[in-house]
């Protein structure tokens, strides 16, 4: 297999609190399935800890470290968002926001030290959660003639696909989720049935 269908989040959302110097640090884990998930959950906690002086975060989604987010939200730059960031990408978890809320103490923690205080609570709240592992799969919406259905429907009991959303009248459609690793081989048979279109939606 030439790449890894496979991949790491967090199965619901954690908090944690870790103190330093007097401030407090609350951290929370939450699963995401895209950046439009980012801004309620960020407006959500300030709306919660008004008070806070800095709300930082990170995010990754995707299964290759390509896609990520950091916000260092007013605390000197590399010394929040970024460390955020290390603890997702060495603990190996996607899809998954952390968001780190600071009350200020009264004493300046320093570079070093703001690095291990935003740390030291991702790593507590990662603690916190479980793990759980998901497969990555392409999400296609298929086009056919009613009198196809009994073929679709034996290809999709077949290959155990999980359907998202469905549509029968004359011309029917269904939205697939498909496995990365079944991809190739489902396409085969879908293209085997006389007249059915296919559409690639996205990836999730």
């Amino acid at each position: 297999m030439l790449f890894d269908d496979t991949y790491q989040t967090i199965e619901k959302p954690t908090e944690s609190i870790f103190r330093d110097r007097g401030s407090k640090f609350l951290g929370f884990a939450y699963p995401i399935s895209s950046d439009n998930d980012i801004k309620d959950i960020v407006a959500k906690l300030k709306a919660e800890h008004p008070k806070a002086n800095h709300h930082c975060w990170a995010m990754r989604l995707g299964t290759d470290r390509s896609v990520y987010r950091v916000n260092d939200d007013g605390e000197p730059s590399g010394t929040a968002g970024r460390p955020i960031l290390n603890i997702l990408l060495s603990k190996d978890v996607t899809n998954i926001l952390v968001v780190v809320v600071r009350y200020f103490g009264g004493t300046l923690l320093g570079v070093p030290g703001l690095i291990n205080a935003y740390k030291v609570a991702t790593e507590e709240a990662l603690k916190l959660a479980v793990i759980i592992q998901k497969t990555v799969n392409d999400i296609y919406t298929i086009k056919f003639d009613y009198l196809q259905m009994n073929d679709v429907m034996r290809i999709i009991k077949d290959e155990n696909l999980l359907v998202l959303e469905q549509q029968f009248d004359n011309d029917c459609s269904i939205q697939l989720s498909i496995r990365k690793m079944q991809v190739e081989q489902v396409l085969g048979k879908l293209g085997k049935v006389a007249g059915l279109k296919v559409k690639y939606d996205y990836s999730l």
